[in-house]
């Protein structure tokens, strides 16, 4: 996970939705991740990756799955795309 104190403005965040799609998906090849596994697994923090993950599950790239496993967060996972 990043220690970058720095906050950025939304609107960077939301400009890298795209790039960060796919790496989010390739995160998420292995297996069901919360966004905190997501974030350490792409390097970014958290804060950000709620936004994209956010995002890729209102647009149908992403599905949660229902419970959390004790900690609190919901899972995700890739959602298959014709």
């Amino acid at each position: 996970m990043s220690t970058d104190t720095t906050l950025r403005e939304i609107r960077e965040v939301v400009r890298e939705e795209m790039v960060m799609h796919v790496r989010i998906l390739e995160a998420l090849r292995e297996g069901p991740r919360t966004v905190p596994e997501i974030a350490e697994a792409i390097g970014a923090p958290t804060r950000e990756v709620v936004v994209w993950v956010m995002g890729m599950r209102r647009y149908g790239w992403l599905s949660e799955i229902k419970g959390s496993e004790g900690d609190g967060y919901f899972r995700y996972q890739a959602e298959e795309r014709a």
